[in-house]
């Protein structure tokens, strides 16, 4: 033991002399660093054991008050320049006196919903690309903060990279931003917005800051803002609660935009426009509850006394009793997350449990289409079988600013494909052919198989009969929409018609489909031979009884004279110009029915409906044209034969294939009809206006042209006459040429030589004024022409003689 006494003394007198010094060092260096700890962390830094959480460093929450207050882009994030069509459509926007702001909130739910969808579409695939916890919970949510004025839309979707925040939102607009200036532009509608998928840009009616928390699985949580002033910032998220994964929407509201911080009018406008999303919708919402609280303590002098000199019969009550009477009952506000859209998918209701105005609603959903006008028609019913699948079908009331435009090159649908609940795709090309692209809907089936590419659910052989059968359920709705509409009925049955129908709302439906989506119709008849019977049902067009209004061909066949066997028609530009036509001389004067075509389309579409009913289509400005027996014809034919073949060999040299005695006119003295397979004037005038046409190709489709000429006609009998008396006659040369050219603009042609046509009008002219052939026009006279130009030259050389005056004095 004495051995470790000694050294155990010294060790500790060593320590005693060591402390100080090291204080003091501890002293010096907490000194020396306490400029560089202005503000030390208030909390433990892991808190929660959460990945990145929320430090309360004072630096980050001063940064973040200042930047709310002042409503400025941080100063540390990336800036950009929003493209020049984007910067122009926020000016429109903000610059809008635009009433009908409540827009922003159903194009912030509908691109929510979008996001929900991709994701939920990935994990078909990938079930841990959902995560975990609330993460994992697909929905949407709205809260609001009086007090700072914000509001905040929450998805947990897909979410945005810190590239898709810059595409998406700024630099690269979209196809869609152009159209949609182009279209405000002329009809200043701002509802339309969400058709051109820049509805995100709406949030700048009611919001003059906007930022945007975005989280993607494969990115860093990243805040994009913008003040709508021509440019936006990104940064890296460092000091908001970690989304997990989706995108958080917060608009800085405009005073005059209070009304939005109202729970009262979020629930209205969700209920009126997004009613049918198909995934939840939670606002924090405050409620009043009940809570029985213990009563003040704090009691007068006079409640003492009393309670002082209470009866012994009181004290032996119920200790129940007691404790209530020592309870009140006050009201509490809490905040719970409300739902506020609990409707169940309407195509997975019976179609006779679904009201109009239901339909109407979930269209305008669908659609993105929130005018004030119901879809013109739907069709609402569920397929069983070998392929089992439901579908609700509509006819928008308007059809689509493009949908013509880029017919043959684009594929989009406007059918939503599910499996199983679960969205699939808006772009499936497969489900309805180009010509019935105009259909709103969606599809749901049990059948095809979820976790397959798109490209192998695209050859999926059940696909082929789910089309197939929503090509016959949706050609049935357009048909039962003109069943029902009171104009389109027959005159034998308008009578009863009226009687029994007191809606006039079905009313001229049909015309304004007709109107909107015919040429769709007309697209079906040239492209889908399978239902080219059925589609042909469904034509409208103007004819010569029609009285203005549009008939079908079911409507023709019923007017046909006995023993008619050809559907006649002429196409061309108008009704107007058509009704004049020489062609149609005779067969009005017989009574019979000629239907009118005047769409460029409608040459395209004769060529594939060759009949109907087992009636054979005529064109009456063709070779064919039979309008029964005619006694004298053979008679005429004989009697013009000389000026027939005279003509022919006249008009060699304009292609004309033959000179023949017409049995279609009656007024006029002569027209020019093509073979009965080649082109129409029509046809021709259309091709050759094509941008991309070839003349030289064009040469082998134009039809023989044939004159044919009115045997009863004064101008054909003189002509006749004359070339019987002598056939070398020049001026009966020249005269036949005028009138081929004549009947050659008269039927359509376009002439290839104007001003040969133009020299002989005015030789007729000077006959006509007895003017010598050979007279000359008068020339101008030269020796004014001499004096003008003199007079041109004195003007332009003085003022050079001004500046030389000016140069010398200054030189002086």
């Amino acid at each position: 033991m004495r051995k470790w006494t000694i050294p155990s003394a010294l060790f500790l007198l060593c320590l005693l002399f060591l402390l100080p010094d090291q204080g003091r060092k501890l002293q010096a260096n907490a000194e020396g660093s306490s400029d560089d700890l202005v503000d030390p962390p208030k909390v433990e830094e892991k808190i929660g054991a959460v990945p990145n959480g929320l430090s309360t460093d004072s630096d980050v929450v001063k940064r973040e008050a200042e930047s709310i207050s002042k409503r400025s882009l941080r100063s540390n994030a990336e800036k950009f320049e929003f493209q020049a069509e984007v910067s122009r459509l926020m000016d429109i926007i903000i610059n809008s006196l635009y009433s009908n702001k409540d827009i922003f909130l159903r194009e912030l739910i509908s691109n929510a919903s979008d996001a929900i969808d991709k994701i939920r579409f990935l994990s078909l695939t990938d079930k841990e690309i959902l995560g975990e916890g609330d993460t994992a919970k697909l929905e949407i949510q709205i809260k609001l903060d009086k007090e700072k004025k914000i509001l905040s839309i929450r998805d947990r979707g897909i979410g945005m990279t810190k590239e898709d925040l810059i595409k998406n939102l700024g630099t690269i607009a979209k196809s869609g931003t152009s159209a949609f200036v182009e279209k405000m532009q002329t009809s200043g509608d701002l509802n339309l917005i969400g058709q051109f998928g820049v509805g995100f840009y709406s949030v700048y009616l009611v919001a003059d800051y906007v930022e945007v928390i975005s989280k993607h699985n494969d990115d860093k949580q990243y805040v994009w803002e913008s003040k709508a002033d021509g440019a936006f910032a990104i940064s890296e998220d460092r000091w908001n609660e970690p989304l997990g994964r989706g995108t958080e929407i917060r608009l800085h509201l405009r005073d005059e935009a209070g009304e939005y911080l109202e729970e009262s009018k979020l629930k209205e406008l969700v209920k009126r426009y997004s009613e049918f999303i198909n995934f939840p919708i939670y606002l924090w919402a405050s409620k009043e509850v009940d809570v029985e609280v213990p009563a003040d303590e704090d009691v007068t002098s006079e409640e003492e006394e009393s309670s002082e000199k209470s009866s012994t019969e009181e004290e032996g009550e119920d200790e129940d009793a007691e404790e209530k009477s020592k309870a009140k009952t006050v009201k509490e506000t809490t905040y719970e997350w409300e739902l506020l859209n609990d409707v169940k998918a309407i195509w997975l209701r019976n179609p006779k449990e679904v009201t109009e105005e239901e339909y109407s609603k979930f269209y305008h959903s669908l659609a993105k289409d929130f005018s004030d006008e119901k879809p013109l028609a739907w069709s609402h019913f569920s397929a069983e079988g070998d392929v089992e699948f439901k579908a609700v079908l509509f006819v928008p009331p308007k059809a689509p600013q493009d949908l013509y435009e880029s017919y043959y090159n684009s594929n989009k649908s406007n059918l939503k494909l599910y499996v199983r609940r679960v969205f699939i795709s808006d772009e499936f090309d497969e489900l309805v052919p180009k010509y019935l692209n105009f259909l709103q809907g969606l599809v749901d089936s049990d059948t095809l198989p979820l976790n397959v590419s798109r490209e192998m659910l695209q050859q999926h052989s059940s696909l082929k009969t789910i089309k197939k059968k929503l090509i016959r359920k949706a050609l049935d709705m357009i048909r039962k929409l003109a069943d029902e509409d009171p104009d389109e009925s027959n005159d034998k049955d308008k009578k009863d018609v009226e009687k029994s129908s007191d809606d006039d709302e079905k009313r001229g439906q049909y015309t304004k489909f007709w109107n909107e989506f015919g040429k769709s119709i007309k697209l079906g008849i040239i492209e889908d031979a399978t239902n080219r019977n059925r589609l042909a049902k469904l034509l409208r067009f103007e004819s010569t009884k029609s009285d203005g209004k549009l008939t079908s061909l079911d409507q023709y066949i019923s007017r046909m004279k006995s023993g008619q066997k050809d559907i006649f028609y002429i196409t061309g530009n108008s009704k107007e110009q058509l009704e004049k036509s020489p062609f149609l001389e005779r067969l009005k004067k017989k009574n019979y029915e000629v239907i009118f075509f005047t769409d460029p389309v409608d040459e395209y579409l004769m060529q594939y409906l060759m009949d109907y009913e087992d009636k054979k289509f005529q064109n009456v400005s063709k070779e064919g044209l039979k309008l029964g027996k005619d006694s004298k014809a053979k008679e005429l034919k004989e009697s013009f034969k000389d000026l027939t073949k005279w003509w022919k060999s006249a008009l060699a040299s304009d292609n004309v294939d033959d000179v023949k005695v017409s049995n279609r006119l009656d007024d006029t003295p002569c027209v020019v009809v093509t073979s009965k397979y080649g082109w129409s004037a029509n046809m021709e005038r259309i091709m050759q206006s094509q941008t991309l046409s070839d003349a030289s190709k064009q040469a082998y489709m134009r039809g023989k042209r044939v004159l044919e000429i009115n045997p009863r006609h004064p101008i054909i009998k003189e002509l006749r006459e004359r070339v019987v008396k002598d056939p070398e006659d020049e001026s009966v040369k020249q005269t036949s040429q005028l009138i081929y050219q004549t009947a050659l603009m008269e039927s359509g042609f376009m002439l290839t030589d104007p001003k040969d046509f133009a020299n002989r009008i005015y030789s007729s002219v000077k006959s006509s004024l007895n003017i010598n052939p050979d007279a000359m026009v008068e020339g101008e006279d030269d020796a004014e022409e001499v004096e003008a130009e003199s007079n041109t030259k004195e003007a332009a050389d003085t003022p050079k003689a001004e500046d030389n005056s000016e140069g010398l004095k200054v030189e002086l």
